[in-house]
């Protein structure tokens, strides 16, 4: 038995499809599906059923791949503890982000990193947060920034910082004018019973942190529109077609072009928890420790100015 074939089979495991498996492996289908092949045949089991509109685990490919993640695991973690070991300058980390909250922290936190460390590598993996936590769990990311509550419950986390959520409101909305007035400074949740949402789409993070929002202030939003795209929600804000509640951090700059109005919640101040995940008994190498040292530091001096 090779290690490289239990890595095959893990991928097949986690794509369940042959071409994508072969594909982010890097090899020909056939020689994938001869590798498992010859693997099935040394062990004297079937790993898989193949069908033409799916390929399933069997009873013993569950087995199988529960021990080769352990054993993929126990070999990543030794290699990182060498790395370690030789206290190697060079290296590399592969980062996870939500894109909208990436976009507006890591402009902040990379350049930072890379004065400190400038030998040490940064791939950047965008996604949803949903996604991002299959990805970190599946290993394709060395640590991934998120928010809580993870749904994924083979991940653990370091808490980054606390970020406070803002109502966005159009211009023209007779909340924004009582604030301009200065006879607004905040709003509570339960005010906002009555006024239509736009909102981002179901599998997104901070949508479900809406939702839980709106009912623990004892109501169910009245969903208006939706997107996949934090950017596109406070447009459509702006331009008067709803209200919204946006994480303080990506809270637009007055010179975008359709930009609404932010007022500060109350009673109390939400805020939602944002976190490093990786995945459990992954071996945290120094590269990793000191990016999520700097993202600390620079979160926090960002929190000190808003």
């Amino acid at each position: 038995m090779e290690f490289r074939q239990l890595q095959y089979a893990l991928q097949i495991a986690s794509e369940r499809n042959f071409s994508r498996a072969a594909e982010k492996l890097h090899i020909a289908q056939p020689s994938l599906s001869q590798q498992l092949s010859k693997l099935e045949k040394e062990l004297g089991v079937l790993l898989f059923q193949r069908n033409t509109s799916a390929v399933e685990l069997t009873h013993a490919g569950e087995v199988f791949v529960d021990k080769a993640q352990k054993i993929v695991d126990a070999m990543e973690v030794l290699r990182q503890e060498m790395d370690d070991i030789s206290q190697l300058r060079k290296g590399k980390v592969v980062v996870g982000s939500m894109p909208i909250t990436g976009s507006h922290l890591l402009p902040h936190v990379l350049p930072a990193f890379k004065h400190l460390h400038p030998d040490i590598e940064i791939t950047l993996l965008e996604d949803s947060s949903m996604n991002l936590e299959k990805k970190t769990a599946n290993g394709q990311t060395d640590l991934s920034l998120l928010s809580l509550p993870l749904v994924e419950p083979s991940l653990s986390y370091v808490p980054i910082g606390e970020e406070v959520i803002d109502l966005a409101v159009p211009p023209g909305h007779p909340l924004a004018k009582l604030a301009e007035e200065k006879l607004l400074q905040t709003v509570r949740l339960e005010e906002l019973a009555d006024e239509p949402f736009v909102v981002l789409k179901k599998g997104q993070g901070f949508r479900k942190l809406t939702m839980d929002l709106c009912h623990q202030a004892g109501f169910e939003p009245q969903v208006v529109f939706e997107s996949n795209n934090m950017e596109t929600v406070q447009s459509l804000v702006a331009t008067g077609m709803g209200i919204t509640l946006v994480p303080r951090f990506i809270a637009r700059a007055a010179s975008s072009e359709f930009v609404p109005v932010y007022l500060k919640l109350t009673d109390p101040t939400p805020s939602r928890t944002l976190v490093i995940a990786y995945r459990n008994g992954r071996h945290l190498s120094k590269a990793a420790e000191a990016f999520i040292a700097t993202f600390e530091e620079t979160v926090s001096q960002l929190s000190g100015g808003l």
